[in-house]
């Protein structure tokens, strides 16, 4: 008998869960001090170029760790309350994009 058939398998564990790829504001501002974001524009096809990401399609969140001095406009699927309040005290601005258009 395989091992995975004789562990026991243990609470639930949803088919419908949404995976975000995460994204820290401290990376968001390494890119932006590096000259490597063009018109201070962030979406998740930039942050699939630019490495932070590994899939351009997959929903992307924003998180709030480390410090952004840099105005940046970014688009994301989803945000962290400290993201939204360190991206809007910068003077940038949040759009959370759709996660059921294809695109």
């Amino acid at each position: 008998m395989p091992l995975v058939r004789r562990v026991p398998k243990r609470g639930f564990h949803s088919p419908f869960r949404t995976e975000y790829q995460i994204v820290n504001c401290d990376a968001l501002e390494k890119l932006a001090a590096g000259g490597k974001i063009q018109n201070g524009v962030v979406n998740p096809e930039v942050l699939s170029k630019l490495g932070l990401v590994r899939l351009s399609g997959a929903p992307v969140k924003v998180l709030g760790n480390g410090a952004l001095k840099a105005k940046l406009d970014v688009h994301a699927h989803a945000f962290s309350k400290s993201a939204v309040e360190k991206i809007q005290a910068a003077g940038g601005k949040i759009q959370t994009i759709s996660s059921t258009a294809k695109d």
